[in-house]
């Protein structure tokens, strides 16, 4: 049975002109596949008749089934980064994964703004008609994970952002991540790869992730940040307990619970200390 998006090994029928077919063992030659002439090239030597060539089965540009020896970056049911090479904006994007004819990301399957030049997280697919798709909805091609266990450091590509829940990450771009809205307090972008502390392994294999390390870890960092704003800013640093979330994200990068940590930890270091609401450098 042919496999379409798929690598098999099929038997050497007949020559012609314009190549070779392969055996689809279906009983009906009209059904078998041609492998071009120019593939040919790639091999060190002729083949003979019966013999088996490890394929690729695709469509060409005139939706015939048609095969390569050549490898692309992905098979169907299978998640790669391809990059867009261009883009229709009423079709879709176009991918490069190996062959010559680019692989389509059709519009109806984009996630967010494209760019030419970039790679984005796809998955591959047969549609309705036959044809090997991409589609950045990749939900469906991610896996549960069990390697990972808490306070793991992760990486991953951003894939779906919904602002009422969270950040979806693919983990290692096969596993479901996910950084809950209250973890997290920056932007991300559709394809961004990020790096990430797992804070939670779900029973169904699912990651829920936070974007910064330990607190303990992410102490020294934050107060490094907060200590260099206050050389500047000097007698002007009016950042305390009464300060806004935003304010104190605005201006530092940071939550304000890391805020509060942050400053617990440099007063008992000795380094500042506290003047009326105020903290100030310690003399």
């Amino acid at each position: 049975m042919i496999k379409i998006g798929k690598r098999q090994l099929l038997k050497v029928n007949n020559y012609t002109p314009i190549g070779l077919y392969l055996d689809a063992e279906t009983g009906n030659e009209e059904d078998n596949i041609l492998l071009p002439k120019n593939e040919l090239e790639l091999l060190e030597k002729k083949p003979e008749i019966g013999e088996e060539l490890d394929v690729f089965i695709y469509r060409d540009s005139e939706d015939r089934l048609i095969s390569t020896l050549r490898v692309t970056y992905a098979t169907i049911g299978t998640l790669a980064k391809l990059e867009v090479t261009d883009i229709n904006s009423k079709i879709g994007a176009f991918l490069d994964w190996g062959l010559k004819k680019e692989l389509l990301l059709p519009k109806g399957q984009e996630v967010g703004k494209l760019e030419i030049g970039k790679k984005y997280l796809v998955g591959l697919y047969e549609d309705k008609k036959g044809r090997i798709s991409a589609t950045m909805k990749v939900y469906k091609f991610l896996l549960p994970c069990k390697d990972y266990k808490k306070n793991d450091l992760v990486t991953g590509t951003v894939y779906n952002i919904d602002n009422n829940i969270g950040v979806f990450v693919a983990v290692d771009d096969r596993y479901f991540g996910m950084m809950p809205k209250n973890e997290y307090f920056k932007e991300y972008k559709i394809g961004q790869e990020i790096t990430a502390r797992v804070i939670r392994v779900r029973e169904d294999g699912k990651l829920d992730l936070a974007p910064r390390k330990l607190a303990f870890e992410q102490l020294d960092d934050d107060g490094k940040i907060i200590l260099e704003k206050m050389r500047i800013l000097k007698s002007a640093f009016h950042f305390n307990d009464k300060s806004s979330p935003e304010e104190i994200y605005d201006y530092f990068g940071i939550s304000k619970k890391a805020f509060k940590r942050a400053i617990g930890g440099l007063l008992k270091q000795g380094l500042i200390e506290k003047n009326g609401e105020n903290f100030v450098l310690k003399k």
